[in-house]
């Protein structure tokens, strides 16, 4: 179903919602001045604040943006920051996250909430896995059972979509319209030079394992091609299958796997299997072209069609030349929640911005058609998984949702800590330098990790 098909009933339930809300005898932001100093009194005498008429979202990038543009019914483009729902005005307050400048810019306006003027009051923000901790688990976040949204509106929704963003008291504090369970995405024309075929599930058996991985990027190094563009492209899989927390009872802690990862991936560095660059720089992203010479990425639904060059001429996913497989072992990267903020002055619309994007199936269909993205919603995504006629562009024609569909069901989110980012970017920072030579030995690395730990973290302690 199309934005406009949905356009007039969604219109309806909003209208429903808002005389609803005026019968309410308490405001839902707990209080705060009207937006124009008006009231709505109601039958019974009581009254209730009018809402807002600039809806704040606080964001790190465009890819919500395009869905809300995309996707929900009456939203109006103005410019690149600003779109209209209604009498509403919709600023899009886009912050970069280098440097850690997206949450600064976040805890500032956050910090300031209670003495903003109704129009600059942050309304919804979003946040990822790796950090949502540090803004559920505060009341800078409203739960969503505040805003009326119930058990039984997300019923749907994958599990540990909800763990992400489910405080220390239980309150689901905000939701996602997406779910993020990853691949091994490989080129599909090297996969039949090297291996002699380009079928996924034969070519899963050259990845099946860590072992095999190592044997295959060996016979991709004789063939002239990087098993990987980069050691940290494996570094999610290992690190979203540790059995214990980066910090433990406030000391920090190096799981078992995460060492695997540096044990696997020195050896892999050593013997020119792959490279040591940075994530998302200009180097690591020369495989996404023939010419960068590399066999796979890891990534989820969104890293294969937002992240890959797709709409770049002459790259692999261009056309259409990746294939996707399970890879040695299951894991998720990245998502993205949104977050009603404690204050909002847009209750009203926000609830049905979080309810029509992240629960309404129809819409969560859309996306995967329009999108290619695995969205937030079993019942759909188990649909779509066995529709034939739904396939990826860029990755050959290939439907991966099957595979999708039963990693979701294996993340594991019990081992999540407040400091996942933070020790996860310190480690791998470290370790670059171990596998380049800076550092001689592990142990130096790892002393390196801690000191960067402590600064960033005074409130840690590290292993003696």
């Amino acid at each position: 179903m199309k934005k406009k098909l949905l356009s007039v009933l969604l219109s309806t339930a909003m209208v429903a919602a808002l005389l609803v809300g005026c019968t309410s005898e308490e405001p839902v932001d707990g209080g705060n001045a009207p937006a124009d100093g008006g009231e709505v009194s109601t039958e019974d005498g009581g009254a209730v604040v009018e809402e807002g008429k600039v809806l704040n979202i606080y964001c790190w990038n465009e890819e919500f943006k395009s869905r809300v543009t995309d996707h929900y019914p009456d939203y109006v483009e103005v410019d690149g920051t600003t779109g209209q729902i209604g009498d509403v005005t919709v600023m899009w307050n886009i912050t970069p996250t280098t440097d850690n400048a997206y949450q600064n810019n976040l805890d500032s306006a956050l910090k300031g909430q209670a003495d903003a003027a109704a129009d600059d009051k942050v309304d919804i923000f979003l946040v990822e896995a790796d950090y949502a901790g540090k803004y559920v688990n505060v009341d800078y976040s409203m739960a969503l059972s505040d805003l009326g949204i119930t058990d039984a509106d997300l019923a749907n929704q994958y599990k540990y979509t909800q763990d992400v963003v489910t405080d220390v008291n239980g309150n689901l504090k905000g939701s996602s319209w997406q779910g993020c369970p990853g691949v091994l995405i490989y080129s599909r024309a090297v996969a039949e030079e090297v291996l002699g075929t380009q079928d996924p599930a034969e070519v899963q058996e050259y990845v099946k394992d860590w072992a095999t991985f190592q044997e295959t990027a060996a016979t991709m190094k004789e063939a002239g091609y990087f098993m990987t563009s980069s050691a940290n492209d494996t570094y999610r899989v290992y690190s979203n299958n540790v059995t214990s927390k980066w910090v433990e009872d406030g000391v920090v802690n190096i799981d078992e796997n995460i060492m695997n990862w540096v044990a696997d991936s020195k050896a892999m560095v050593d013997a020119g299997y792959t490279n040591t660059y940075d994530l998302w720089s200009e180097d690591w992203s020369k495989g996404f072209y023939p010419d960068g010479k590399v066999f796979c990425y890891f990534g989820p639904a969104w890293f294969v069609d937002f992240s890959m060059a797709a709409d770049a001429e002459g790259s692999i996913a261009n056309a259409g030349q990746w294939g996707a497989c399970s890879g040695p072992q299951g894991f998720f990267w990245g998502g993205t929640w949104m977050c009603p903020a404690t204050g909002t002055d847009n209750p009203t619309l926000v609830k049905d911005l979080i309810l029509t994007m992240t629960a309404n199936d129809d819409v969560l269909k859309e996306i995967v058609v329009d999108d290619n993205d695995f969205t937030n919603s079993k019942p759909v995504m188990d649909a779509m998984a066995a529709d034939t006629s739904y396939s990826s562009k860029v990755l050959g024609g290939q439907n991966p949702l099957g595979m999708y569909c039963a990693g979701v069901e294996t993340i594991d989110l019990s081992n999540l800590s407040d400091y996942d980012q933070g020790c996860n970017e310190e480690f791998q920072t470290a370790m670059k330098g171990y596998f380049e030579g800076t550092y001689a030995t592990e142990e130096e690395a790892i002393a390196a990790f801690y000191a960067a730990i402590v600064i960033k973290y005074p409130d840690l302690t590290v292993p003696q």
